[in-house]
């Protein structure tokens, strides 16, 4: 794939050289026609004003000529820049580079209900799942791809769009095209924000009104010409007068319109273009088939999109200090607010549907380029299995390098629906708990995940691994983690044991007596309502509730060695509790060694 990446790149860059040198030479021959037309009233006097206006004519055309080749020219550069961001993947040079995501976490922290592991899994964030999957280019795309990541879809769903992102991944021509298609948009409007507008209340609806519009400018002009041929005095003032006094009556709900339609026009250019390359396409899953068909109703979604982008920019037109007299004298603005109004009313309730349908498809889509670059990957196996159960063979991160260590799971089913995993600081336990995790959330939104197998049923996911406290809310750390666990515990009651719960070294904040009972507690708790899933802890004191347990639970532990100076893990998993103990072995390599008499 990086071959393939880095020929394109270069083929797409030779373009971009291409397109500079006819960018260079229009802008010679359009500096050469302008500075002609004086040359040519210089010579000729105002007796060669035909010449001019032909020069005049020439100019025009070459600038609109001029304005295509500039667009090919940045089409080729978005390309260049598309495969940049996919060699950066592939190398893993990408965190920092792209959108990280940050907008679309849910509110609350320290234990919120809302998501209980956007935070622990790296979702969102530099780094995060977010910033590697979120090649989406519009904002509808990216805020699909963000719910994905935070809701477990179902095992229909799931099927679904694994079938749908095979139909894609090998597509790289079509994932160009959505790259480059449409201008680099700054400040995307959000989605929610083009639905609300499209589907208010109207503003203007009167069709008499509308009539009055239309036929007042003509009226007006009609008595110019008829005053300026000789024609009565005041005929023409009348005129003028009474429409002004029509437009200052109507001025305010113009001005709502106008204003209303102003913010969701910013990202029409390119949902035009994505519904296109959408309606256009020839597609075999009925996935991609039904999201063809949503922009496909009573009519095309690019066609009617279009149509709005052009009666923005032709309302953007009268603020052209040529244009402004005359579009006053034809009612510009109070016209076109009556298109606009007529277009919502006709289209504004399909908008919606398209918006989905875009954004889901850019998500697939996005999710296609991540299966394509990482052909090792596999498709989870969902079944709709009453009992919870996630298992995985060569298990791997899926933000890490390819120099991780993979590992095995199985909890639940037939296997034990408990995992204690025990080791020292920097072994890789928390590591391993975020790979499972983030493994269940990619499985779930129907991405491929980094392992050789992986098999699970619908699991909800509650995490307690990066819990902090908070001065804002006034909780130390040990609060704000057992207020996360009762968040936990709510959500296997909530999805009826369907659960796995992901608990790093649980109840550090308060003595061995306490953690020791607590934990206990907690796990029993937890898998008593039937979910299943995995705790940390350095403390061997604990190992003793797996032997205690009415319920399967086995042992596992991270293995480290101290040589020379220095500790050296291998993050391989182990069975069975941890068995070494090299904090004190630590502690005196750094010169941290004190005796009693605090010498």
């Amino acid at each position: 794939m990086n071959t393939h990446y880095e020929q394109r790149r270069a083929d797409r860059l030779a373009t971009v050289a291409r397109w500079e040198q006819w960018h260079a030479r229009f802008g010679l021959v359009r500096v050469a026609i302008a500075l002609s037309i004086p040359v040519i009233f210089w010579v000729g006097g105002w007796s060669a004003w035909p010449w001019a206006s032909a020069v005049g004519v020439a100019f025009l055309a070459f600038v609109a000529a001029h304005t295509r080749v500039i667009d090919a020219r940045d089409r080729a550069q978005r390309a260049v820049d598309f495969y940049d961001r996919g060699l950066q993947r592939l190398r893993h040079d990408w965190p920092g580079h792209g959108d990280t995501g940050e907008r679309f976490a849910p509110p609350g922290v320290h234990g919120s209900g809302v998501n209980l592991y956007f935070e622990d899994l790296d979702i969102f964030g530099r780094g995060g799942a977010f910033e590697l999957l979120g090649t989406c280019r519009t904002e509808a795309g990216q805020s699909t791809l963000a719910a994905w990541l935070l809701a477990p879809a179902t095992s229909d769903e799931v099927a679904a769009r694994q079938e749908a992102i095979r139909e894609l991944t090998p597509q790289l021509d079509l994932r160009e095209r959505l790259s480059v298609e449409g201008a680099v948009v700054g400040d995307r409007l959000h989605p929610d924000h083009l639905r609300r507008w499209a589907e208010a209340a109207p503003v203007l609806s009167s069709g008499a009104l509308r009539i009055i519009a239309a036929v007042a400018p003509i009226l007006t002009i009609g008595a110019i010409v008829w005053r300026s041929n000789g024609g009565p005095g005041g005929v023409a003032e009348l005129a003028l007068i009474v429409q002004i006094a029509f437009a200052l009556a109507l001025r305010n709900r113009v001005v709502q319109v106008i204003h209303a339609v102003d913010s969701p026009s910013r990202d029409l250019d390119l949902l035009e273009r994505t519904a296109k390359i959408i309606e256009d396409g020839t597609f075999s899953s009925g996935r991609l088939q039904h999201l063809q068909r949503q922009l496909q109703t009573h009519t095309r979604a690019s066609a009617a999109i279009r149509q709005l982008s052009q009666l923005v920019a032709l309302l953007s037109s009268r603020r052209n200090v040529i244009f402004a007299p005359l579009s006053g004298l034809l009612l510009w603005a109070t016209q076109l607010a009556f298109v606009v109004e007529a277009w919502r009313r006709r289209d504004g309730r399909a908008v919606s549907a398209w918006l989905d349908a875009i954004g889901e498809f850019e998500a697939l889509s996005a999710l296609a380029g991540f299966a394509a670059e990482h052909p090792g990957f596999v498709f989870p196996q969902m079944s709709d299995s009453a009992t919870a159960h996630f298992s995985a063979s060569s298990l791997v991160h899926p933000l890490l390098p390819e120099s991780a260590i993979a590992n095995d799971v199985a909890i639940g089913g037939s296997d034990p629906v408990l995992m204690l995993v025990s080791g020292s600081n920097m072994s890789g336990k928390s590591t391993f708990l975020r790979a499972i995790g983030l493994t269940a959330v990619l499985a779930q939104m129907g991405a491929p995940v980094r392992a050789s197998q992986c098999a699970l049923s619908p699991l909800a996911i509650g995490a307690s691994i990066r819990v902090l406290d908070s001065l804002q809310e006034g909780h130390s750390r040990f609060y704000a983690e057992i207020l996360r666990l009762k968040h936990v515990v709510d959500l296997a009651r909530a999805s009826n044991g369907r659960m796995v719960f992901l608990l790093d070294e649980m109840l550090s904040g308060t003595n061995s007596h306490d953690r020791r009972h607590g934990a206990e507690g907690v796990l029993l708790g937890l898998t008593g309502m039937g979910a299943i899933g995995l705790a940390t802890t350095h403390d061997l004191a604990l190992g003793e509730i797996v032997t205690s347990m009415d319920r399967p639970a086995v042992q596992v532990h991270f293995s480290d060695v101290f040589e020379a100076g220095t500790l050296q893990f291998d993050y391989h998993l182990r069975p069975g509790p941890v068995r070494t103990s090299n904090a004190l072995a630590l502690m005196r390599s750094i010169g941290l060694e004190i005796d009693r008499n605090g010498n």
